[in-house]
């Protein structure tokens, strides 16, 4: 299930620029009312990155994914689909759901080898997409972006069972029929994430576990698309010597041969990282993220995460995603806080593999920060060097943010022709991450508040990158 709490990436900036004082009024956006957007931007081809884990850590890493709940409820036996999957899309779908889908079931036959496809016409469809009202998703399941459920094809069937053992997951024997739903009047992008997190798990791993750091399968909602780690999860779901029914000790000793043959590079086995799982951690980042509780107690909560991740010493990026979460919170109420546990986080995350894509997120916080306080030249080089990962990693929201914050910089350094080229670029990515022309006019406007009113004097002679 996704979260709601992570669909707005910059919810922050109000809060950040509380902290510094602010102009007495705010700068223009750039952009003129009349103006018309550039068109929407995509995505081309995904470029996979090899999985870097041993395959002893993969085969941990898939027995905690496929036996066990978010919620941490125990799955007794191994379920997936016995035979072809095809899709159905009902609803009133939004424009980009159908190539975004198409896109996401190509990557699924060629990286994880499915027989996976839409629904021809008369055609049995063992996964069910509908997409309808934001609010009427969450008048049912408040917290939720979007959600998978078994053995129902739409949400009047789900309505009807939707507080019997019909969509119990635990009570499965195997797969043959799954609902994912999805919110049709959010931005392309929302709508693209919710389609790889909820369909992968209608196919496969149904957990999610904070401590992996380069997969959707994790409520840190950082990795927006499908990552290679997650490909190789599915491919192992879905190999010959596994079936519906087994047991996880049936499962865990075929394992080592499958994944010798699947992920070559991942051997010599290696030794598995010890789970530490802490419920008490996870209560506390739920309870800061999610709704219904005030400023004062999420923050509250927050520190509670970082002070249990101290004590645990957790071997992975929980203590990273800890301080990130402070960081967020303490935005409003206490910046030197934020910057503080902003770039706790951001160490954390320099010191573990594989975790370029979420450096990139905690930079674009500094660089709110450094453009608040006048320092161009140190926004522009933040930016510049988190903007590759973050194409790699299809976010179209963060990477127009950080464009736009980056002609910002440019801007405070007196380089306007460069920063409308820029700027420019920026739209169309933000008309597919953001949404709609108000919501990316808006996002536009704040960040043109950030900076100063006038350039400070010694960032405007070094020209930076």
């Amino acid at each position: 299930m996704r979260w709601l709490a992570w669909l707005v990436p910059l919810a922050l900036l109000a809060g950040c620029a509380s902290g510094p004082p602010a102009p007495q009024t705010a700068p223009p956006s750039r952009l003129q009312p009349s103006d018309e957007l550039p068109p929407m931007k995509t995505f081309g081809t995904y470029e996979p990155a090899p999985v870097g884990r041993s395959n002893g850590q993969l085969a941990a890493d898939f027995v905690e994914l496929s036996f066990q709940m978010e919620s941490g409820r125990a799955l007794t036996r191994f379920t997936r689909f016995e035979g072809p999957v095809r899709v159905a899309v009902i609803g009133d779908a939004p424009l980009t759901l159908g190539p975004d889908l198409a896109r996401l079931l190509d990557r699924l036959r060629r990286e994880a080898g499915l027989d996976i496809a839409r629904a021809g016409q008369n055609e049995a469809a063992q996964i069910v997409v509908e997409a309808l009202p934001r609010r009427e998703i969450q008048r049912y399941v408040p917290q939720a972006a979007c959600f998978v459920v078994p053995n129902v094809a739409g949400w009047s069937e789900f309505l009807r069972n939707r507080r019997s053992a019909v969509v119990d997951w635990t009570r499965l024997q195997t797969r043959t029929r799954a609902s994912v739903f999805v919110p049709n009047d959010v931005s392309p992008q929302e709508v693209r994430d919710c389609l790889h997190e909820e369909i992968a798990q209608a196919l496969g791993p149904l957990n999610d576990l904070y401590r992996l750091e380069n997969s959707v399968f994790n409520d840190d909602n950082f990795h927006p698309v499908l990552t290679s780690f997650d490909m190789l999860m599915l491919r192992v779901t879905y190999a010959p010597e596994l079936r519906s029914g087994m047991l996880p000790a049936q499962v865990a000793e075929k394992l080592p041969s499958i994944l010798s043959r699947l992920n070559p590079a991942g051997r010599p086995a290696g030794r598995a990282q010890p789970s530490v799982p802490r419920r008490d951690w996870i209560n506390a980042v739920e309870a800061a993220l999610g709704p219904g509780t005030s400023p004062r107690k999420r923050e509250e909560t927050a520190v509670e995460a970082v002070r249990i991740a101290r004590d645990a010493q957790f071997p992975d990026v929980r203590s990273a995603f800890s301080y990130y979460v402070l960081g967020r919170l303490a935005l409003g109420s206490d910046p030197e806080l934020s910057l503080a546990s902003f770039l706790q986080a951001g160490g954390l995350y320099g010191a573990a593999e594989g975790t370029e894509v979420q450096q990139a997120h905690v930079t674009m916080q500094i660089v709110a920060f450094a453009l608040i306080n006048g320092q161009a030249n140190t926004a522009l080089r933040l930016a510049n060097n988190a903007l590759p990962a973050v194409q790699r990693s299809e976010n179209a929201a963060l990477l127009a943010t950080l464009l736009m914050m980056k002609a910002e910089a440019l801007d405070l350094l007196g380089r306007a022709s460069e920063a409308e080229t820029v700027r420019l670029d920026s739209l169309g990515w933000a008309r597919y991450g953001i949404g709609s022309d108000a919501r990316v006019r808006a996002r536009l406007a704040e960040i043109a508040a950030l900076p100063p009113p006038v350039r400070a004097p010694e960032e405007t002679t070094d020209r930076g990158s």
